[in-house]
């Protein structure tokens, strides 16, 4: 498939326009050296120039948007939307590195020299089971059982690539000394990378992180969350078969010690604390009844809110294993697939982002937008307030307030952005392309995510995301600030203890079959920008598509 196919052409120009081959760079090394530093009003010029630049290039980024969509790739098999995005960027300049850290589908784009080096970042993965037609309001896969866009990973890349390229051609043009670094989040639903990138040394040079992903609502937070870390660990136990109807007592059955080992981590969690979440699902349980079970696994998930505490879990888990294991003869191993930290973000840039958000503002939503979200959220039966005491009534139309640390949480989800948090300056721009009140990891979730909503939501966030990179690279103080709160505020009492060992290897393994069996049906389906202008009119979606009901209620 080719990047550009013709109606790119715009978009090419404009990205092409901002092409620095290496070693053509204009900047000298002792100005590549220092910070830049420009005037309140250069850099309020700049900014709109930003603004105005990002919404001249709306058509390229829905196309990247809807592009990624059509992928549908589960973690660790995101072939197709890494081959497309980086074939953008090296078009555009960058130079790419691939298979960082041992993931054939992970990869690192730089363009600039010299400091600060700044890194951007998104996921790209999506969900099982997840497979929806974009812009109907109901239950609708595009191929049924296919994996698909059910949290919306298929927009924070496109709109990374849209701010990066925006602000590369004023860093050039200025004359402003840096780095970009992009970077994507390889199999962010099974935790399975970034513990890896930052174990590597991908991240010992850059001096800031910006993470985008997809939300309700434009927003950003600072401090700690409220979310739980988490350790990944699949046990496997190896017993010996025999025929189970025959001879049963010359069996040793792996699946009885997956069983005892659940029936043990259950009555264990009456004395956990209750921040812990913790959730297993058996991934081999045998071949068939008659034959005792040879081999068996299970893979858990242990949650709490520190290191300390998920650590302990992890520990006791792997004594409840070795003692089912005894109890049946059985041989027991086990495989680390993925980690994740407790997050806490960084304030002086959450603050600096939220100036630029309140700057850009939502988008306008149209009557359309609104009637799909609203159809939606009666379709799933989303509750009528969300956790904040708030009103769940189509999509959001003020912008949110800045998030403040939590004072007490009972714990939740995890997100393994947090171990790059707890190494470098980081906070996460939230951006409004999904619809409030869904279940999250849902085919629901997937509805708006290549529809005008997903498109206005990213074109927004890409400005604010630029604005934000500008004052990175070009206000200094922001950056020293920022140093001075992860070192003083962040990480004065909690240092950062990986998950992972040096021994552990990301599990590229996953979800291989799956894609295996969807991926040819799913190719049919992949966008073609040369003959639509949007993935809904390459399926024939009119948007919205409601329920009858819902249309006579209009």
């Amino acid at each position: 498939m080719k990047f550009f196919q013709p109606q790119f052409r715009a978009a090419r120009k404009w990205a092409m326009g901002v092409l620095l081959v290496a070693g053509t760079s204009a900047l000298a090394p002792q100005i590549a050296m220092a910070q830049a530093k420009l005037p309140p009003q250069k850099v309020a010029a700049l900014k709109k120039e930003l603004m105005t630049e990002i919404e001249n290039q709306k058509v390229f980024t829905q196309q990247m948007v809807d592009m990624v969509f059509s992928f549908g790739e589960l973690g660790f098999q995101e072939e197709e939307t890494s081959k497309y995005i980086t074939g953008i960027l090296k078009e555009n300049g960058f130079a790419v590195e691939s298979g960082i850290s041992g993931v054939p589908t992970a990869w690192l784009a730089k363009w600039g020299s010299g400091k600060p080096v700044i890194a951007v970042g998104s996921d790209i993965d999506c969900i099982p089971k997840a497979s929806q037609k974009p812009g109907v309001a109901y239950h609708d896969p595009i191929i049924d059982g296919a994996p698909g866009h059910g949290e919306g990973h298929n927009a924070g890349v496109p709109l990374n690539v849209t701010a990066v390229l925006a602000l590369k051609k004023i860093m050039e043009r200025e004359k402003i000394p840096g780095t970009i670094v992009l970077w994507p989040g390889v199999a962010e639903e099974q935790l399975g990378t970034k513990a890896y990138y930052v174990r590597d040394g991908y991240f010992k040079d850059v001096d800031a992180c910006i993470f985008t992903h997809v939300g309700n609502n434009m927003g950003v937070s600072y401090g700690d969350g409220g979310g739980n870390g988490l350790v990944s660990v699949k046990f496997s136990f190896d017993g010996e078969a025999a025929h189970a109807g025959g001879a049963p007592w010359r069996g040793k059955s792996a699946l009885d010690a997956v069983e005892l080992m659940n029936v043990g981590w259950n009555f264990h969690r009456e004395h956990l604390e209750p921040t812990q979440r913790s959730h297993y699902v058996v991934v081999d349980g045998g071949d068939q009844p008659n034959v005792v079970p040879s081999k068996a696994s299970v893979w858990y998930y242990f949650r709490e809110r520190t290191y300390p505490k998920i650590k302990q879990m992890y520990d006791d888990a792997m004594n409840i294993a070795k003692g089912a294991a005894m109890m049946t003869g059985t041989k027991m191993n086990y495989t680390v697939l993925g980690s994740a930290w407790p997050g806490h973000f960084n304030k002086p840039i959450a603050e600096a982002m939220y100036q630029n958000i309140k700057q850009v503002g939502l988008p306008q939503w149209s009557a359309d937008d609104q009637a799909l979200a609203r159809a939606v959220q009666k379709e799933v039966d989303a509750p009528k307030v969300d956790g904040r005491g708030k009103k769940v009534d189509g999509l959001e139309t003020e912008v949110d307030t800045i998030g403040t640390p939590v004072k007490f949480s009972m714990g939740g989800g995890s997100d393994d952005i947090a171990d790059i948090s707890w190494n470098v300056p980081t906070v996460v721009l939230r951006f409004p392309s999904n619809i409030p009140g869904l279940p999250g990891h849902h085919w629901a979730n997937a509805i708006s995510m290549a529809t005008p909503i997903a498109h206005k939501g990213v074109t927004a966030a890409a400005k604010a995301e630029a604005m934000t990179l500008l004052d990175l690279f070009v206000q200094p103080t922001v950056l020293q600030q920022a140093w001075t709160y992860f070192k003083d505020v962040q990480t004065k009492d909690t240092k950062y203890v990986a998950l992972v060992s040096e021994k552990d290897k990301p599990a590229i393994f996953l979800n291989k079959e799956i894609m295996a069996q969807y991926r040819p049906e799913m190719k049919k389906y992949y966008y073609d920008p040369s003959k639509y202008k949007t993935y809904l009119e390459q399926l024939g979606i009119k948007y919205p598509t409601l329920r009858a009901a819902d249309l006579t209620r209009q």
